[in-house]
């Protein structure tokens, strides 16, 4: 692993390009308000009617229709979600690209998987902040960035690669560290991480065990305790210093518990569940069935949202935050 850091960036080769943040979400927020503040022209492309126009304006930001910001810029960055980026670049920003562009991404879901085929002409890359966007614009706000990650899968200039460590610079990026990769790793690991982990392992980990003791006649609120809320406090503690430093933070009967008992609930059968999901990724198999899903409008994707909303750990949860003083709403 090669990380690159500030001297290592010439931020001169975006200074001298014109660049549009295609959406203002999470991410786009940062990189046009970060990008813009490190000295680059910038505009937000969105589309007529978009309730973030008025914000982008109010923080100081020119904002085009997509398609004339894609039409007055050397540089695209597509921020736009991965479920509209396909509509966006074929109506907007395809008819006006321009050969010796760049087109930017912040993960590679739809170049990976064939959604969107970029012209050969043009410079395809990745700058990916490996934290939310308002982690990014805070730390580049007190002279400090977020580790990044970048990829090259096109590179027609000759200069993609530089041109994605210039961006990167721009951000904050460099500040932190930035890691090369490929838009295949970074894709497939990001999908799996959610999957098998971020997302749906941990949340389903926290049901069957919340269930588990719900089930066995304890209180639905203690169950909340031990198998949620107290969840914050070890995921702080991994955060800070590893999973070393976690079970040196806790007690040695929780140390113990958790080394001995941990490997018999996350056994053999999870690790197989782990590669056919790894397996269903490297295949595009979930790509498609994200693809279709969407396609038919979520049917699925709606009623597992409300079988969620309606399971008990939620309804319990509800009630037992309203008597924390410290979360905010």
């Amino acid at each position: 692993m090669q990380l690159y850091y500030d001297k290592d960036a010439n931020l001169e080769l975006v200074k001298n390009k014109k660049v549009a943040i295609i959406g203002y979400g999470s991410q786009g927020h940062a990189h046009a308000l970060n990008l813009k503040e490190s000295g680059i022209d910038v505009v937000v492309g969105l589309n007529a009617g978009n309730e973030d126009i008025e914000k982008a304006k109010a923080a100081g930001l020119t904002v085009m229709l997509n398609e004339k910001a894609a039409e007055w810029a050397d540089i695209v960055m597509m921020l736009v979600p991965d479920t509209i980026q396909l509509m966006v670049f074929e109506n907007d920003i395809k008819p006006n690209l321009k050969a010796g562009n760049v087109l930017a991404f912040a993960h590679g879901f739809n170049i990976h998987y064939n959604q969107i085929i970029p012209p050969t002409d043009v410079d395809v890359i990745m700058i990916a902040p490996k934290s939310p966007g308002h982690l990014v614009r805070r730390q580049y706000q007190e002279g400090r960035g977020v580790p990044m990650l970048i990829a090259i899968y096109q590179n027609a200039s000759g200069k993609a690669k530089d041109i994605a460590l210039a961006y990167a610079k721009g951000i904050g990026g460099t500040k932190a560290g930035v890691i090369e990769t490929t838009f295949k790793e970074e894709t497939e690991t990001d999908l799996f991480g959610e999957q098998a982990v971020l997302c749906g392992g941990v949340t389903e980990l926290i049901r069957a065990g919340f269930n588990t003791l719900v089930n066995a006649g304890y209180q639905p609120e203690i169950a909340y305790f031990e198998c949620l809320h107290e969840l914050k406090l070890i995921v702080d503690l991994i955060y800070e210093g590893g999973l070393s430093w976690m079970y040196y933070s806790v007690s040695d009967t929780a140390e113990y518990g958790g080394l001995a008992k941990g490997p018999k609930v996350i056994g053999e059968e999870s690790k197989k569940a782990m590669q056919k999901l790894l397996e269903d990724i490297q295949t595009a198999a979930f790509a498609t069935e994200w693809i279709n899903e969407n396609q038919a409008r979520g049917p699925k994707f709606k009623a597992l949202r409300r079988l969620l909303q309606e399971d008990l750990i939620e309804d319990v949860g509800k009630k037992l935050r309203g008597m924390m003083s410290w979360i905010k709403k």
